[in-house]
């Protein structure tokens, strides 16, 4: 056994300390999804699926006018990538990955301000 683990137990450490190159992973699933979606340039992420009342991961994909694109079955699932890549966010609600930055955001922040005041 390696000196470094006799004795003692490892020690956690801070997200930031153990993975450094997260943000770069992140950029390359981005790049990863635009390849596999050809027009996206957005993709939706959800953990509940329209349809069913259990959580389910769901992903749409929206192109630059806000088109949705239709997905095909090997497309879909790669909304658990994205929950991967991203378990800090709170999947209770969608989230959006911009596939030209890698950045993530709540959906709702996305939406246009409707009338009412709400």
């Amino acid at each position: 056994m390696p000196d470094s683990w006799a004795g003692r137990a490892l020690d956690a450490q801070p997200a930031e300390t153990i993975d450094p190159t997260a943000g770069t992973r992140r950029h390359r699933l981005a790049v990863l999804l635009a390849d596999m979606v050809p027009g996206a340039r957005t993709v939706r992420v959800s953990q509940h699926q329209p349809s069913q009342t259990w959580p389910s991961p769901y992903t749409r994909a929206y192109d630059e006018q806000g088109n949705l694109i239709p997905l095909n079955l090997a497309q879909r699932v790669t909304a658990r990538w994205v929950i991967r890549a991203y378990p800090e966010a709170d999947w209770d609600e969608a989230h959006d990955l911009d596939l030209t930055t890698g950045t993530l955001r709540p959906a709702v922040e996305a939406r246009p301000a409707r009338g009412g005041g709400r």
